[in-house]
Parts: structure tokens; sequence; C-alpha cells
């Protein structure tokens, strides 16, 4: 397949993708992810993706997503029948992975992201795409009756991208419309633009807190925490490194990289 017969996806969106698709080839890769590479044997891949520390920031983004998928696995466990709630889905592909063949499943994302996933991947009659995102929240009043069902609402790694101002906007919203749910949201620490946590494969994201947990708990103190996950916890020989030097400054393990806060209302 020639260059010019091949999709041209915003960097943006298509590197994510790719870099489940390369760590779905590692021998001791975290995740599986053959929807990804599928995909982008139809894309382009653009030079923006190959740039910087790319082993790095495939197995942050592997790490993330593998902490993201156990939480969503964990609660189809306890909740067969449930919903999820997929905000900021851009090429995401868990539906795929963890369907346990029950559950119903919202991706919410732009109309232009949407057409992406429309076109890269099947349907599915428990999979429905609305456009919504994480600064309008428009879709909040146009979500089904669910009739009491359990839900999951989901924001794996878009809220990187907004703004201090943005982000509470989004939590206490959220707060504020549901009276029962479980809530798994990626928040970023406030070191993560060091060097260090460059090295580590950390972004240029927006915001970034000293505690993001206790952050997002003020934010809503009538929450519960569940659990919280740094990528620093993962046991992996491929953190090994990074982890010996952690812990002679544990107080920085929430700090360098985003953090994974699940927490129910």
């Amino acid at each position: 397949m020639t260059n010019s017969s091949r999709y041209h996806i915003p960097t943006a969106l298509l590197q994510p993708l790719w870099l489940r698709s390369r760590e779905s080839l590692e021998d001791d890769g975290l995740i599986y992810d053959p929807v990804a590479a599928a995909a982008c044997s139809q894309c382009y891949l653009k030079p923006d993706c190959l740039s910087g520390n790319v082993t790095e920031r495939q197995l942050l983004h592997a790490t993330l997503t593998l902490q993201c998928d156990r939480q969503v696995q964990q609660f189809l466990r306890r909740h067969p029948n449930g919903w999820i709630i997929n905000v900021g889905a851009g090429l995401d592909t868990r539906f795929y992975r963890l369907d346990n063949g029950r559950c119903r499943w919202f991706e919410l994302d732009t109309d232009e992201n949407l057409l992406w996933r429309e076109r890269l991947f099947h349907r599915s009659e428990r999979y429905t795409m609305r456009p919504g995102s994480v600064t309008d929240l428009s879709w909040l009043k146009s979500l089904p009756a669910m009739n009491n069902a359990p839900v999951m609402l989901l924001c794996d790694q878009a809220l990187l991208q907004c703004s201090g101002s943005e982000l509470v906007h989004f939590v206490q919203r959220i707060g504020c419309h549901f009276s029962q749910i479980e809530v798994c949201l990626v928040v970023a620490g406030d070191r993560c633009g060091s060097a260090i946590a460059t090295r580590m494969g950390a972004g240029d994201y927006r915001h970034g807190y000293k505690d993001p947990v206790r952050q997002v708990l003020n934010w809503l103190p009538w929450a519960e925490l569940i659990s919280s996950h740094s990528p620093l916890d993962h046991d992996c020989t491929r953190w090994r490194s990074w982890q010996r030097w952690i812990a002679k400054i544990p107080s920085l393990k929430y700090r360098l990289t985003p953090v994974l806060v699940h927490f129910r209302l």
C-alpha cells in the first residue's frame, strides 16, 4: 500500500494507537492490541510519531493503558452488564480488548475523531459513538436513561491536555451530574515537565499537581478513593532501573509521571 492510498491521521490522534501497536510486538509487552496493529497498517506514519524518546513514551503509555484496563476489567467482573463511558476516546481500542459480550459502551469524542473511528474500527450493537469531549460537556444531558445500571466513566490520558481550570470543571461537573458512578482519570504530576520525567516518557502536559490523588479528592470531598496507581508501581523489568532510583526519593513517585485515580461517588 502506497503512502498516497493510506489514511493520513493527525499525529496526536495516531501516536497512541501506534505506541500500542509497537508494544504488542514486544516479547515482554504489557498489552496485546491486534486491533491497533491492524489499524496502523492502514495509516501513514508521520515523522512526528518517530521523534523523541519513543521507547520510553511507549512504555509509559502502555503501562497507563494496562492500569486503566485492569480497573475496567475488575468493574466488569463485578458488573458484567455495566456501562462504560469513555470520554476523549481518540483511537482507543479498549472495547475490543475487554468486551465481555454483555457490557454497553459509549465512546465520546469530537466529530472529526469519531469519523476516524468509523473508518478504522468495526461497529457493535453494544458500542455507541457520541459527540462530546472533556471540555464540551453537553453530552451529559444526552446520555440515555441507564435505569440504575452500574456505570464507570473512564478518561484515559485525554485530560492531560486540559488546563487546571478545565480539569477541575470536568471533575466537578461529573461529580454533580452522577449520583452513583465509578470514575477512572489519568492526571499529571507537577514534575512531569522536568528533564528526568522526559527521560521516563512524560510529555508536555497542561497541568500538574504535587499530589494528584489528593487534589482530585479535594475537588469532590464526598468521593471515596478506590485506588491510585503510578506507572512506577507496576512490576515490570523495564521499569526496574527507575524504580530503584525513585526508591531513594519516594516523594517523587506520583509527581514525575501521570497517575491513575480511581474513585466512586
